[in-house]
């Protein structure tokens, strides 16, 4: 077996290794207990980037406490996250039905006539049907038994994945009248000039990409402060960042396209003022910039 470099460290052993850096640890045993309940590797996140790079050691006061806040609050706002993002799940789901049924055909899934992109179709059809396969929900069991194993699409869109569902929409046809036509009529939005906006495929496409990616950090416990995604959403000329910023794909563009697929106003405006209450609450350990917010982020958001 190749050897590794470095042993494994105890929390002590830890606990005392960044006391050596120069990290300010006020309760060593607090510390131990974090490490143990969270994780070194994990924590690590909310302090590896407060280090001179050309001693290796921790910049002065840099806190143990401040990055297990900066911990906290990433874990109360992945949660708040996740939960806003299951409804704006559930409304896609219901839209994307509507859209379908008004072209009067329960098994559209199934036609590749809907589909740009035929290789793509019968690659995410291979999906769909192990999604299908997978299931155990009784509306799917009932189609099996009844209707010989023929899946409505307002069945089979409830058990598709989310990020199946994602790369579904992206392969729709966009003609007039289509279904995906009809979908992003739900998300239109007016510019700055007063002129309503349908969005495209391409921008519409990469609010839903985007937010699968960050649905997927959630659930799987992600950091989301100073992570970088691998989506960049397209943002709305309402939103364009004032001061202007570097564009990286952060948390806030993902939240700005979590906006744009709103399933209400009233849903929004309760996330948003809950998104905003946590961040007053932790704003003495946190670094907005670190997530990319403008300094007009709240006009936005």
């Amino acid at each position: 077996m190749t050897t590794y470099p470095k042993p494994f460290l105890s929390p002590t052993d830890l606990v005392a290794k960044l006391k050596l850096k120069g990290m300010v640890v006020t309760s060593a045993s607090d510390a131990e207990m974090a490490i143990r309940k969270i994780g070194y590797y994990r924590l690590k996140g909310y302090f590896f980037f407060m280090t001179d790079s050309s001693t290796g050691n921790y910049l002065p006061n840099t806190s143990f406490d401040e990055a297990l806040k900066r911990y906290e609050f990433d874990a109360k706002l992945s949660r708040v996250i996740f939960d806003y993002l299951l409804e704006i799940e559930v409304s896609i789901r219901a839209r994307l039905v509507e859209a379908f049924r008004l072209t009067g055909e329960p098994l559209a899934l199934n036609d590749p006539l809907f589909f740009k992109d035929k290789k793509n179709y019968w690659d995410n059809t291979a999906t769909i049907a192990s999604e299908i396969k997978r299931s155990s929900d009784d509306f799917v069991k009932h189609n099996f038994n009844i209707y010989n194993g023929l899946i409505p699409v307002w069945a089979a869109v409830e058990v598709l994945s989310y990020g199946t569902l994602s790369k579904t929409i992206k392969n729709l046809k966009p003609h007039a009248n289509s279904p995906f036509s009809l979908l992003v009529r739900n998300y239109s939005y007016t510019n700055s000039s007063g002129t309503v906006i349908t969005p495209s495929q391409d921008m519409f496409s990469s609010w839903v990409y985007a937010t699968t990616v960050l649905r997927n950090t959630c659930a799987h416990g992600g950091r989301l402060y100073r992570r970088l995604f691998s989506i960049m959403p397209q943002i709305i000329n309402n939103d364009a960042f004032t001061p202007c910023l570097p564009r990286v794909s952060s948390l806030y563009e993902a939240i700005l396209a979590m906006k744009y697929l709103r399933p209400d106003v009233t849903s929004w405006n309760s996330f948003s003022a809950t998104l905003k209450g946590l961040i007053s609450t932790y704003q003495h350990c946190i670094n907005l910039n670190d997530m990319n917010f403008p300094s007009d982020w709240q006009n936005h958001i």
